[in-house]
C-alpha cells in the first residue's frame, strides 16, 4: 500500500448526472450498484444536495429524504457526502439560521456524513451558521473555496480564505473549481501553498469542461492534495468530473496509489453505462470547450444555458450569450460563477442578448445580487448598472441572514395537515410550490411516477439550477414584460 494514498470521492450519484443530464437519475437506477460502490473504499460518495433535492420532487416524484435514507441503508460502510449552498441551503435565497440548523440536523440524522459548504461569493459570513450546525450534530464540515479568476481573485486571496475557514472550524477544505478554470500548474502551486498554510486535509473538485481536469487532478496529487473528486467513466468527463478509473490506473504503483480495485470500478461502471444510455445527454456537454477559459461558465450551467436558449428558440445566440457573460460578471463585481450567481449572471446575459439592449430588462435575482441580498460582491460594481437595477435603495452591508426573523415555526404552521414529518416541513421551506404539489400527490397515495418526458427534461435542465430562470426565459413572459 502506498505511504500516502490519494483518496477519492466519487460523484456518480450526484454531480456527474447533474452536470451531464439535468440531475435526473432515479433512486431505482442507483440501488443495483450500491453494494459494489460501498465495497470500493472511496473516501466518500457524493449523492445528495445540489440540485438533487428540487429535481427529485419536481420531476421524478421522489422524496429526496427517502432517497438519502435508502442510499444510507444500502451503503453503510461509506461516508455519504452532500453539497450545501451555505445560508441558501439548497434553495436560491437566504434562509434564517433556525432553518439552516434544522436542515443540517435532519441531513445528518438521515445519513449524511460530509457536508461540503460553499458560498457563491466566498462570503464566509454566509457559511458560518451551516459550518457550526454541521459540526454540532456530528457531521464533517468541508468548507469550500469557490475557485475563479478575476482581477480580484489570486492565489494569495484563496490561501487567506482557506486559513480563515480553518479558523472557523472546517474539518477539510475543498477547492471547488466548478468551471475547470484551475489549470494543472496553477493547481500544483495552489495546493502546495495550502498545504504549507493549512493543517486540515485539502479536497479538490474540478470538472473536465476545458479538457484539463485529469491533468489538474494529477498535478494536485503531485503537490500533496489529500482527496480528489472523480466520476465513474459512464458519466465522466466533459462538463462532469474526470474519470475515476483513469485516475486510479495512473497512480497505480506510485507513492500516491489509491489502493482502489480497477475490477470493482469496472463492474460498477458496467451498471452505470446502461443508466447513461437511458439518459438524454446533449453532445455539447461531452465535448471539450476551451472557450470556458474565456467565459468561465461552469459545467452544470452550460447544459442549462443550452436549454434556456432552446426554450426561447434562440440556439443560434449561444456564443453571443457566452461572450456577454464575462461583461455582466464584471458589471456585477466579479462574483464567482456558481449556483446561484452563475444562473443570475447567465440569465441576465441571455436577456441582454435576446432583448437587443443591455439591461433593458433586469431580473429580480440580478437586483437582489446588486443590492447585497446574497452577500458582499468581491470586486467593484458598475454603479451605473446598480442604480439602473435598484434605484436609490440602500445596499446591504451586514450578514444578510441577520435581517431574517426565525422561520421554522411559520413553515410548520403553513404545512399543518400536509407535512408528516420535520423533513416534509423542510422540503416545503426550500421549495414551497414544488413540495406542496409533491406532498399532496404522495399523501393521496401517488401513482407510479411516469418516465420524464422530453419537454420536462428541457425544463428540468433549467429548473434543476434555478426555477426563476424558467419564469424569466419563457418567451411569453418576455413579451408580457412580467419582470
Amino acid at each position: 500500500m502506498a505511504k500516502n494514498p490519494l483518496k477519492i470521492t466519487d460523484t456518480i450519484l450526484r454531480d456527474a448526472h447533474q452536470s451531464q443530464a439535468a440531475t435526473r437519475m432515479r433512486t431505482e437506477e442507483m440501488i443495483p450498484a450500491c453494494k459494489i460502490l460501498d465495497s470500493i473504499g472511496y473516501w466518500s460518495l457524493e449523492c445528495w444536495g445540489g440540485a438533487t433535492f428540487d429535481v427529485c420532487m419536481r420531476f421524478l416524484n421522489e422524496d429526496p429524504w427517502e432517497r438519502l435514507r435508502t442510499l444510507k441503508q444500502h451503503m453503510p460502510n461509506t461516508k455519504l457526502q452532500m453539497l450545501l449552498r451555505g445560508q441558501n441551503i439548497l434553495g436560491y435565497k437566504h434562509y434564517a439560521d433556525d432553518v439552516v440548523e434544522a436542515f443540517c440536523r435532519k441531513s445528518i440524522e438521515n445519513g449524511i456524513d460530509v457536508v461540503r459548504i460553499f458560498d457563491a461569493l466566498n462570503d464566509t459570513r454566509n457559511m458560518e451558521a451551516a459550518m457550526k450546525f454541521v459540526k454540532e450534530y456530528g457531521g464533517l464540515a468541508e468548507a469550500a473555496i469557490s475557485y475563479t479568476q478575476s482581477p480580484v481573485h489570486n492565489e494569495d486571496y484563496f490561501v487567506k480564505l482557506a486559513m480563515k475557514l480553518e479558523k472557523m472550524g472546517a474539518d477539510t477544505i475543498a477547492i471547488k473549481d466548478m468551471a475547470n478554470l484551475l489549470l494543472p500548474y496553477d493547481a500544483y502551486s495552489l495546493v502546495k501553498k495550502l498545504k504549507e498554510n493549512v493543517g486540515v486535509p485539502i479536497h479538490l473538485h474540478t470538472h473536465n469542461t476545458t479538457g484539463t481536469g485529469d491533468m489538474t487532478n494529477l498535478m494536485a496529487a503531485q503537490a500533496g492534495v489529500d482527496i480528489v473528486d472523480c466520476a465513474l467513466s459512464p458519466l465522466a468527463n466533459g462538463t462532469s468530473q474526470p474519470a475515476t478509473e483513469s485516475m486510479v490506473a495512473t497512480l497505480k504503483g506510485t507513492s500516491r496509489d489509491t489502493g482502489l480495485d480497477l475490477e470493482k470500478l469496472s463492474k460498477a461502471a458496467e451498471h452505470f453505462r446502461k443508466v447513461a444510455d437511458e439518459l438524454d445527454i446533449d453532445a455539447k456537454v461531452l465535448s471539450v470547450d476551451t472557450n470556458t477559459l474565456l467565459y468561465q461558465v461552469p459545467g452544470g450551467m452550460l447544459s442549462n444555458l443550452i436549454s434556456q436558449l432552446k426554450q426561447a428558440n434562440a440556439e443560434d445566440k449561444y456564443y453571443e450569450v457566452l461572450a456577454e457573460i464575462p461583461r455582466v460578471r464584471k458589471d456585477f463585481g466579479y462574483p464567482p460563477l456558481v449556483t446561484p450567481t452563475s444562473q443570475i449572471v447567465g440569465t441576465q446575459a441571455v436577456l441582454n442578448i435576446l432583448s437587443g439592449e443591455r439591461y433593458k430588462m433586469i431580473t429580480k435575482e440580478s437586483k437582489g445580487l446588486l443590492r447585497g441580498e446574497y452577500g458582499q460582491l468581491p470586486g467593484e460594481v458598475n454603479e451605473e448598472v446598480r442604480r439602473k437595477a435598484i434605484g436609490d435603495d440602500e445596499v446591504i452591508t451586514v450578514r444578510p441572514a441577520d435581517l431574517l426573523e426565525p422561520e421554522m415555526e411559520k413553515y410548520r404552521e403553513e404545512t399543518k395537515g400536509l407535512a408528516k414529518s420535520e423533513e416534509d416541513v423542510l422540503s416545503y421551506a426550500l421549495f414551497p410550490q414544488v413540495a406542496e404539489k409533491f406532498l399532496t400527490w404522495r399523501n393521496n397515495g401517488g401513482e407510479q411516477a411516469e418516465k420524464v418526458t422530453e419537454a420536462a427534461v428541457a425544463t428540468a435542465a433549467v429548473a434543476a439550477v434555478n426555477p426563476a430562470a424558467v419564469r424569466t426565459l419563457i418567451v411569453e413572459d418576455m413579451t408580457n414584460g412580467n419582470f
